[in-house]
């Protein structure tokens, strides 16, 4: 299935957003293979963050100055938050950027393979838990939303992913249903 994903990946135009005056961020969005299923790690931020306190998120966060690329902004923030290490990462493409409505980032998504099984090291500052969900559970099972909500004088509509009483929204959301298109045609292929 990797090489399958990094076909499809590799095959569409990626949106990049930019000029919008939106802090650049990235985040990485880790599977791997349990018992012959492929899963997707999330994390519960903490209360303790700055930014969406609480929230079911991927790693990642802010480009700081050190970081050449996105790509590093992903591997380092995935290294701080987990202690995934950058070489455990096969990063097999990209999703398109996007932004958040609220907390203004554009966030540019990184999909990679990661070996399992494997020890995570949880910032406690950052990170209150870290959870699996198998992909084709939030194809077949999951249910998914559509919402409008209201952001200033702007009406969006955004979804959400709830599997066994977690909820997954926002801009997560969003890239997890980037994510599960282009895993559904890779299948296809």
């Amino acid at each position: 299935m990797k090489e399958q994903l990094r076909q499809a990946l590799a095959s569409r135009q990626k949106l990049e957003i930019s000029g919008l005056g939106l802090t650049e961020a990235a985040v990485l969005i880790p599977l791997f293979c349990k018992d012959g299923e492929y899963q997707i790690l999330f994390t519960q931020r903490s209360e303790q963050v700055q930014n969406h306190k609480g929230q079911i998120s991927f790693p990642g966060g802010g480009r700081t100055k050190e970081d050449d690329t996105l790509r590093d902004t992903a591997l380092r923030e995935s290294q701080e938050e987990i202690g995934l290490q950058p070489k455990d990462a096969d990063i097999v493409g990209e999703l398109d950027d996007t932004p958040t409505t609220t907390s203004g980032f554009i966030i540019s998504p990184f999909v990679a393979f990661i070996p399992y099984p494997y020890v995570f090291k949880l910032s406690p500052y950052e990170i209150k838990e870290s959870f699996s969900v198998p992909v084709e559970a939030l194809i077949h099972k999951a249910k998914k939303r559509k919402e409008q909500y209201t952001f200033g004088k702007q009406v969006f509509t955004g979804y959400s992913y709830e599997y066994q009483g977690r909820v997954i929204w926002g801009a997560t959301a969003k890239i997890l249903g980037q994510l599960l298109e282009v895993w559904e045609a890779a299948c296809r292929a």
